[in-house]
């Protein structure tokens, strides 16, 4: 009769030896993952990663970044209500501030859990509706309004949403809210930057008579006040984000 007990303890002692963690690493697909953040953090920890994307210049950063860090990351081009890949093909599907931001939120939803393999994992950070940036997209919303019909961004960052959302697909769904902290020189390099490098924020102003543009510049520097901590003129906001960790069912 094999003695269990001591066989348990030396396979104990064995695993205890190393660190299983970065061995039993597996596929990841990064959706909507735009210059990589999120597509190269899951490569600095051995994991096979792909990111997707459907703007090929931030695919092309993205790129640079992998080989500047000599990351072995795939980036692919592809939609995230349509993504290029077979039915459960990946052990854990990621998006970053990504996914939230599709039209059609329930084809997206659909697409990240199809091609999650069942009991795999779907990981996301949304921005939460009553955050810094999520209070930020109503101010926009009320000069550049969206689309009739479409449901606004922020319904990923509630639990309530996420569940509509994903319903029977997934079997346990895990919420947390957690803040980033954005700290700029001031209110105004802040918003001088997003004017400069953030589309959405550029194609807004553009899309606006210079009053308006000069109205919703005010608007948004007051918005950045309310929620500033510097205690001077600098800029120290915290911006409250949904992190989501869902099982396939």
């Amino acid at each position: 009769m094999p003695d269990f007990a001591a066989l348990k303890e030396r396979q104990q002692q064995m695993w205890a030896a190393g660190d299983f963690s970065m061995i039993g690493v597996g596929q990841v697909l990064d959706v909507a993952t735009g210059s990589g953040n999120t597509a190269l953090a899951a490569a600095r920890r051995h994991c096979d990663v792909i990111g997707v994307d459907y703007v090929p210049t931030l695919l092309e950063r993205g790129r640079e970044r992998a080989a500047a860090e000599r990351l072995p990351v795939t980036f692919r081009e592809g939609d995230t209500e349509h993504l290029p890949f077979p039915d459960g093909a990946f052990d854990v599907v990621l998006s970053t501030f990504g996914v939230m931001f599709a039209p059609n939120q329930a084809q997206a939803a659909r697409e990240l859990l199809r091609v999650c393999r069942p009991g795999g994992k779907i990981g996301l950070a949304n921005w939460t509706p009553d955050g810094f940036t999520g209070q930020g997209s109503r101010i926009t919303a009320e000069y550049i309004p969206p689309p009739p019909g479409l449901s606004p961004p922020r319904r990923w960052g509630t639990e309530e949403g996420l569940r509509a959302l994903f319903g029977t697909g997934v079997t346990a769904l895990h919420c947390t809210r957690r803040s980033l902290i954005l700290r700029y020189r001031s209110a105004q390099h802040y918003l001088e930057h997003f004017r400069t490098y953030f589309g959405p924020t550029i194609r807004t102003f553009e899309g606006l008579p210079a009053e308006e543009q000069e109205r919703l510049n005010r608007a948004m520097l007051e918005h950045i006040r309310r929620f500033n901590q510097s205690g001077d003129e600098t800029m120290v906001v915290p911006s409250e984000y949904l992190e989501v960790v869902a099982t396939k069912s």
